[in-house]
């Protein structure tokens, strides 16, 4: 199974920031350690390009973006630090998402260890997101004739508000998001389906309700490729979560999204998108979680 990092690209942050940038290094080191086990095949991707990331974002912006002319505000509503090098780091996440999903059609499953960056809009960035990776992947694949329909199975607890406003009037990108409803963005977007679970939500009730998501989104999409944001912020011990998922709980989650792509037909590219636990080794083992379901899925396990 095809696996892209972009970890090898510095964020550069300051030392107690509350971004978790040690996850993509800590969960790559993992991967390594199940290599002779596991056939896994981990590459850097290429960066995306300004034709492939204009898809889906304002010219105007990204020009601003690449050459640090932001305003003070723009950057405070990201809540990273600008820099050449974040901007570089974004690229290449987008291409690793763009690489996931090429292979996903090729291979069935294919994972970007970083990715779903959500709250990137058209024309600004938001929530630790500057580029949509989503979207950007998603209308290159289809750009390339490679499909006509996409399905975005969004798991992050924040809602993919940045991708349901820029797909808004775009009817071949399906929009699912099952979020934390009282959690960031406090000012929601309107998806293809919306599922908002209250405050406390555990594994039982979050289950059922994404059960319920993923059969009506799957069959309204009409999709040929879909992308899974498998966040690791649902968990019970996330610091920005609300909600009350177990680690078990949230590998029954990626199993049940997996099992469901799989009766529909669907490949599925996968982005790990947030997560925060209190301790960064419970993110990475969640994260880790997920890698695993997909290694499943690609060897025709059963995902039940």
């Amino acid at each position: 199974m095809k696996i892209f990092y972009t970890d090898t690209f510095p964020i550069p942050l300051p030392e107690k920031h509350s971004f978790p940038k040690e996850k993509y290094s800590l969960l790559r080191k993992r991967i390594l350690e199940i290599q002779d086990s596991y056939p896994v095949d981990l590459q850097i991707p290429r960066p995306a390009t300004d034709e492939e990331i204009l898809r889906a974002h304002d010219p105007v912006y990204i020009h601003r973006l690449q050459n640090g002319e932001l305003s003070a505000k723009e950057v405070r509503r990201v809540g990273l630090p600008w820099s050449p090098e974040i901007v570089r780091r974004a690229r290449y996440s987008a291409g690793a998402t763009i690489a996931a999903c090429r292979a996903a059609l090729a291979e069935g499953v294919a994972v970007n260890l970083a990715g779903g960056t959500h709250h990137a809009f058209s024309d600004h960035g938001q929530g630790y997101c500057w580029l949509n990776d989503s979207v950007i992947a998603a209308r290159s694949i289809q750009a390339a004739g490679l499909v006509e329909k996409i399905l975005i199975i969004d798991c992050d607890v924040h809602q993919g508000n940045g991708t349901a406003a820029i797909v808004k009037d775009d009817s071949s990108i399906f929009t699912f998001s099952i979020h934390g409803k009282n959690n960031f963005p406090f000012q929601k977007e309107k998806s293809d389906l919306d599922i908002a679970l209250e405050n406390g939500a555990d594994d039982k009730v979050y289950l059922k309700a994404l059960a319920n998501g993923l059969q009506t989104s799957i069959d309204a999409a009409s999709a040929d490729l879909s992308i899974y944001l498998a966040g690791a912020d649902p968990y019970e011990d996330d610091r920005f979560g609300r909600l009350n998922l177990t680690k078990k709980g949230l590998a029954e989650r990626d199993r049940l999204v997996f099992r469901s792509c799989l009766e529909a037909g669907l490949p599925i590219a996968v982005t790990m998108a947030g997560g925060y636990a209190r301790s960064v080794q419970d993110t990475v083992d969640i994260h880790f979680q997920t890698v695993l379901a997909a290694l499943d899925f690609k060897n025709g396990k059963d995902c039940s």
